[in-house]
């Protein structure tokens, strides 16, 4: 089984090792007939508008919208925002995977991005949460599961093979996110 990680922005080569260093086989996925090949997909940070205008050619935003409903997938920060059914400030497309609205730079610009150690469900010792230029998940649907919150914000969020992080754990050292991810994959 191959885990697919979407290579058109965002610091896809740190989330390839994480993957990598769990066991996983990973592909990076820079076209749309590679989706075709990989058995899930982790959508990583940058930024959602500009995701959007690289996956407008091809049909790729096509292909990833059936995709993300028939395959397990992982985003974080941007990935989280395209995962959403809802986004806000401004209003943009999303693919709908996860039934959650979620606000995007909800915590202001660059200069207010910080390292927290956030409790999760999984118990054990706090977890290093990267958070820049983080989305704020501000509605959760009732088959969402919360996995961490940090200061009463969702963070950390799983709908059936569906997981989406606010945060960047592909810049921790803790593999527990991308570890969780892989379990959930059946």
């Amino acid at each position: 089984m191959t885990v697919g990680v979407l290579a058109l922005q965002g610091d896809y080569d740190a989330h390839s090792r994480c993957l990598q260093e769990l066991g996983a086989s990973v592909a990076l996925v820079r076209q749309p007939g590679q989706l075709d090949d990989v058995s899930a997909l982790v959508i990583p940070g940058g930024e959602s508008s500009v995701l959007l205008k690289l996956l407008g050619r091809d049909q790729f935003w096509e292909k990833l919208q059936v995709f993300v409903h028939n395959k397990p997938c992982f985003g974080t920060c941007a990935g989280a925002i395209l995962l959403a059914s809802e986004v806000e400030n401004p209003e943009q497309s999303c693919l709908g995977a996860m039934d959650i609205r979620i606000q995007r730079n909800a915590y202001g610009r660059q200069m207010q991005s910080a390292i927290h150690q956030v409790d999760t469900v999984l118990g054990g010792d706090p977890m290093e949460m990267v958070f820049i230029r983080a989305p704020r998940v501000t509605r959760v649907g009732a088959k969402v599961e919360i996995l961490a919150s940090h200061q009463g914000d969702p963070v950390w969020l799983r709908q059936g093979e569906i997981m989406v992080a606010t945060f960047h754990p592909e810049l921790s050292k803790d593999r527990r996110v991308h570890a969780e991810f892989l379990r959930g994959m059946g």
